[in-house]
C-alpha cells in the first residue's frame, strides 16, 4: 500500500538575480529559487499564502522565469492552459505545462554557451490574425554568451525549434520584451543593453532585423517592459543604472512623411521612424520620448506595467507603471489625466536597516497587490485597501509572505515541547524559526515568524537547551547561547495559538529582556530591557564618532500574524547570553541533553587533539569534561533521548559511544564502546546517526552508501566466548542497507510502525532524494522500503538533516518529517502512520 504523504510547508528564498519573478495572470507568482521553480499561492479564501508547488528539471541556478499569457482566454474569464517558461545558469531554458500547481516539464531548449539571464515568450496571431489554442509561440532568450536566440513552435502540441541567433559581439542584452505590433501579426523585439541603447528588431520573413536604436540612458539598461494603451499606442518603458526611467511611446503613422508638423507655439520632438511589413499589409511607425521618470536614488532595476483588464469584452489598460530599486523602494507612477504628466503615486519599502535593495517588482492581476524581491531573496508583498471607497488616497499595507534561506540549510530542531516550531541555521548566516499561524475559519500555514541570530559567519549548527533557549555554531571557535525574549513569547502564542501565560509569568519573576537588538560592526545580540527600546532621545553631544551612525534598535508589537521581512531582520532577535571558548576550530556539531542540563559539542579537526568533544553545564556554562575518542572532526552528536548515553560519529569512519555515570566528581560520561578499523563496518565518512525513540538501537550512515542498526548484545546472542573487543556489549543488528548513492541523514520515528510493530527510518541522500524504511528486530536482515518521496517533494542538492516532529499525544497516526538541504530550502512532510 503506497503511503499517504503531503508536504505540508516549503520555506525557500528567491534567486538573487533580476528577472526572477513573475506573477501570472492564474494568480500564481513563479520565481527562481535555487535549481527550482517555485510556485507562489500569495492568499486564497481560507489560507494565507503558501508554495504549492516546486518544478526541478533545470541542472544550475535558475535566473529567470515568465508566464506565457494566453490573453484569449484571459477576456473570455478562464485560463484553460498555463505555460510557463524559465532559464538557468546551465545554459537550458525549460517550458512547463499544466494547470493550478501542477505542471510538468514539456519541452527543454538547449543551444547557449552562457547562462539565460532574461526571457520573454507571446503567444502569435495565426494566420487569421486571431489568437487560439494552435497559435504559434514565439520565445526569446538572452545570455551571457552576449547571444538572443529565438524559438518557435508552429502550435502548442508541436516542438520548439531555434528561428535565429542574434550576436551582440562582446556586449550583452541585459532584458527582453515582446509584444504584437497593433493591428498586425508582427512581433516586436525590444533589446536593452550594456550599451546604453534600446535595440528594436522587428521581423520580415522569419528574421529579426534591427529596425531601430534609442539613446538617452547614460549607463546599462537593466529592464525593458511594453504594453499597450487604450488608443493603440504601445508604451515602452525602460529602466536603467542611471537610476532614471524612460518612456517612449510607439504610435502608427498615416504615411511615409518625415515632415514634423506643429502648430503656432507647440514644440514636437521629432520621432524616431521604423517601417513594419507583413503579408496583407504595412504601416509605417514613429518612437518619441513620452517621458523621463526621476524619483530613486539608485539603480533601477525592474518593472511592471499594471496588467490590462477586459469590460465589455474590450481591453482596458490603466496607465500605471511600477518600478523597483536598489534604494530599496517601489513607486507606482501614474499618468495625471488632466496634466498629462506621470506622477508618483504611491512609494513603498524599506527605511533604513543594513540590507541592499531591490532586484525586481510586480503587479498583481489586479493591481490591487505588488511584490518585490531583494538581494537577501526576501520578498515584500504590499497590498491596496479595497475596502475603502476613496480611491483617490491608496493606502497600502505590508502582508506575510513566504521567505526561507538565501543559502544552504545546515541543520533544523523542533521544539523540544511538542515540536510546536521548527528553528534553522544556514549559510546565509541566519537562525530562522518557523511556526504555524492559526486562525479561525482559515486553514493552518506556517511561516517564519523569528530570525532569532543575524550573524557575520556561515551558520553550521543548533540545538535546543529548553523551547526558549538555544546553543548555536558558526564558522568560529565560539558557541553561542539565545534566550527567547518577552516579546517574542507573547507574539509566539498569539501567531500559533498556543497558552503561553504561564512562561510569561515565570520570566517576570527574573528580569529577561523584552527583545534585543545588534550594534554597530557588532556580532552579539545585546538584550533590550522594557523602557529601553527604541531611538535614544538625549540631546547630549556625540562623545564619539561612532555615535553618529544610528544602530538597529529593537521596537517592540504585538502581533496578530506572520511578521514582515522588515519586522523580522530588526524585531525578532533572541538576546545573546553567553558566549562559550574552548574549540580550536569551527565549530562543527552541538547537542543537547534531553532534560537541558548538558550540552555536548565538537569542532572541525584534522588531529585527535582537537576532536575532542566538550561538555558544558548548562547552569554555570562552565565546561564539565572534554571526551576523547576520535582522531578526525566528528561529524554529528547524538544523545540518547532517556539522556544516559551520547553517541559520536566521525570523519576518521568510527563511532563512539559513552555512557553516563552517576559520580558527582570528575566526568559525567565514559566511554563505553567505539568501533577502529577492524570493527567499523563502514568504509566512508560517517555523516548521520540517530537513536531509536526506546533506545534500544541506533542507526549509522555512511557516504559508503549504507545505513547499519546497532545494539547490545543479549546473553543468547553470540555465546559468552566472544573474544572482547572494542565494541564492548554492542554490536551490528543489521546487514547493511546499500542505498546506492552516500547517505547524509538519517532519523528514528517517535513510534513503531502500527501494523508489525517495526522501527520506522527516514534517510536523505547526497543527491537530494529521501526514503523511508522499515527494520523488524525479529527480521535483522529484511529491510524493507516503505516508499521513496516522489522526485518533484524531494531535495535536488545534498539533504543535511532530518528530524521527525517529536510525538504528541493523541496524535500518534500523524506523523510529521521536516528535512533541509544545501538547496536552501526546509521542508515539513505530513505522513498518515498508517499507511506506512
Amino acid at each position: 500500500m503506497a503511503a499517504s504523504m503531503d508536504t505540508c510547508y516549503i520555506s525557500c528564498s528567491c534567486n538573487r538575480v533580476p528577472h526572477c519573478v513573475h506573477w501570472g495572470a492564474n494568480g500564481l507568482v513563479a520565481f527562481g529559487t535555487f535549481n527550482y521553480v517555485a510556485l507562489y499561492e500569495t492568499e486564497s479564501s481560507d489560507s494565507a499564502g503558501k508554495i504549492c508547488g516546486l518544478l526541478s528539471s533545470h541542472k544550475g541556478k535558475v535566473n529567470c522565469v515568465k508566464w506565457i499569457e494566453c490573453p484569449f482566454l484571459e477576456q473570455r474569464g478562464q485560463l484553460a492552459l498555463t505555460e510557463l517558461v524559465s532559464g538557468s545558469q546551465d545554459g537550458a531554458l525549460i517550458v512547463w505545462r499544466g494547470t493550478d500547481s501542477q505542471h510538468q516539464q514539456h519541452a527543454k531548449l538547449t543551444g547557449h554557451t552562457g547562462a539565460v539571464t532574461a526571457l520573454e515568450a507571446v503567444y502569435l496571431p495565426d494566420q487569421s490574425g486571431q489568437l487560439s489554442l494552435d497559435s504559434p509561440t514565439l520565445v526569446a532568450s538572452a545570455s551571457g554568451d552576449s547571444t538572443v536566440k529565438l524559438w518557435r513552435r508552429a502550435e502548442i502540441s508541436g516542438d520548439f525549434a531555434c528561428q535565429q541567433s542574434i550576436t551582440f559581439g562582446s556586449g550583452f542584452a541585459l532584458d527582453i520584451a515582446l509584444y504584437i505590433l497593433p493591428g498586425t501579426r508582427v512581433p516586436l523585439l525590444v533589446l536593452g543593453g550594456d550599451d546604453t541603447k534600446l535595440h528594436f528588431y522587428q521581423e520580415a520573413d522569419g528574421q529579426f532585423t534591427r529596425c531601430l536604436s534609442l539613446t538617452g540612458h547614460e549607463d546599462w539598461i537593466r529592464g525593458v517592459e511594453v504594453t499597450a494603451d487604450d488608443t493603440g499606442d504601445l508604451l515602452v518603458a525602460s529602466c536603467s543604472q542611471d537610476c532614471f526611467i524612460r518612456l517612449w511611446r510607439v504610435q502608427a503613422e498615416p504615411g511615409k512623411d518625415d515632415v514634423v508638423e506643429a502648430s503656432e507655439g507647440e514644440l514636437r520632438l521629432k520621432g524616431n521612424k521604423f517601417h513594419a511589413a507583413w503579408e496583407g499589409g504595412e504601416a509605417h511607425y514613429s518612437v518619441v520620448l513620452e517621458s523621463v521618470l526621476a524619483g530613486h536614488e539608485q539603480w533601477v532595476y525592474g518593472l511592471h506595467w499594471q496588467p490590462s483588464t477586459y469590460r465589455d469584452g474590450r481591453r482596458h489598460q490603466e496607465p500605471r507603471l511600477l518600478s523597483a530599486s536598489m534604494d530599496k523602494t517601489m513607486i507606482i507612477w501614474k499618468l495625471d489625466s488632466e496634466s498629462g504628466v506621470w506622477l508618483d503615486h504611491v512609494r513603498v519599502g524599506e527605511v533604513g536597516g543594513n540590507t541592499l535593495g531591490l532586484y525586481g517588482c510586480q503587479f498583481s492581476p489586479d493591481g490591487n497587490a505588488i511584490l518585490a524581491h531583494g538581494y537577501q531573496g526576501a520578498f515584500h508583498l504590499w497590498a491596496r485597501d479595497t475596502s475603502n471607497p476613496d480611491r483617490t488616497s491608496d493606502q497600502w499595507s505590508p502582508m506575510p509572505v513566504v521567505s526561507g534561506h538565501y543559502a544552504g540549510v545546515q541543520d533544523i530542531v523542533w521544539d523540544p515541547q511538542g515540536g510546536e516550531f521548527l528553528m534553522s541555521v544556514g549559510s546565509d548566516q541566519t537562525t530562522r524559526l518557523h511556526a504555524p499561524w492559526r486562525r479561525p475559519g482559515y486553514k493552518t500555514t506556517w511561516h517564519e515568524i523569528a530570525r532569532p541570530q543575524v550573524h557575520g559567519y556561515d551558520m553550521q549548527c543548533l540545538a535546543m537547551v529548553d523551547r526558549f533557549r538555544l546553543a548555536s555554531g558558526a564558522d568560529e571557535k565560539v558557541l553561542r547561547v539565545f534566550e527567547a525574549p518577552r516579546n517574542f513569547i507573547a507574539n509566539f502564542g498569539r501567531i500559533s495559538s498556543i497558552d503561553v501565560r504561564q512562561d510569561l509569568e515565570d520570566r517576570k519573576k527574573s528580569d529577561i529582556p523584552e527583545g534585543a537588538s545588534v550594534p554597530a560592526l557588532g556580532l552579539s545580540n545585546k538584550a533590550v530591557f522594557q523602557g529601553g527600546a527604541g531611538m535614544p532621545t538625549s540631546d547630549r553631544e556625540i562623545s564619539h564618532p561612532s555615535e553618529m551612525y544610528p544602530e538597529i534598535y529593537f521596537n517592540p508589537l504585538e502581533l496578530a500574524g506572520p511578521p514582515t521581512e522588515e519586522h523580522l531582520l530588526q524585531n525578532t532577535l533572541w538576546p545573546e547570553t553567553q558566549k562559550l571558548y574552548g574549540h580550536s576550530y569551527e565549530i562543527f556539531s552541538i547537542a543537547s541533553h534531553p532534560n537541558g542540563s548538558v550540552l555536548a559539542s565538537a569542532c572541525k579537526a584534522s588531529k585527535p587533539e582537537y576532536a575532542t568533544i566538550i561538555l558544558w553545564d548548562t547552569a554555570s556554562w562552565r565546561q564539565l569534561s572534554q571526551l576523547s575518542a576520535h582522531s578526525l572532526t566528528v561529524t554529528l552528536l547524538a544523545f540518547s533521548h532517556d539522556g544516559q548515553r551520547l553517541l559520536a560519529v566521525s570523519r576518521d569512519r568510527t563511532w563512539s559511544l559513552f555512557q553516563e555515570t552517576k559520580s558527582k566528581s570528575g566526568c559525567p560520561y565514559t566511554l563505553e564502546a567505539c568501533t577502529d578499523k577492524k570493527t567499523s563496518v563502514h568504509t566512508r565518512i560517517i555523516w548521520s546517526c540517530a537513536w531509536s525513540h526506546d533506545d534500544q538501537y541506533f542507526a549509522t550512515a555512511s557516504r559508503d552508501k549504507k545505513v547499519i542498526f546497532w545494539g547490545q548484545r543479549s546473553t543468547s546472542q553470540d555465546g559468552d566466548t566472544a573474544s572482547p573487543t572494542c565494541l564492548g556489549n554492542y554490536r551490528a543488528c543489521s546487514v547493511p542497507f546499500d542505498l546506492k548513492d552516500a547517505v547524509t541523514a538519517v532519523d528514528f520515528a517517535p513510534v513503531l510502525n502500527s501494523v508489525d510493530s517495526s522501527y520506522i527510518l527516514a534517510v536523505g541522500l547526497e543527491a537530494g532524494t529521501m526514503a523511508v524504511l522499515k527494520w523488524d528486530s525479529e527480521k535483522p536482515n529484511d529491510w524493507q522500503t516503505c516508499f521513496r518521496f516522489p522526485t518533484q517533494q524531494c531535495h535536488t542538492m545534498t539533504v543535511k538533516r532530518l528530524r521527525w516532529r517529536p510525538e504528541v499525544k493523541g496524535h500518534t497516526s500523524h506523523l510529521q518529517l521536516a528535512s533541509c538541504s544545501s538547496d536552501g530550502s526546509v521542508r515539513i512532510h505530513s505522513i498518515e502512520g498508517n499507511s506506512l
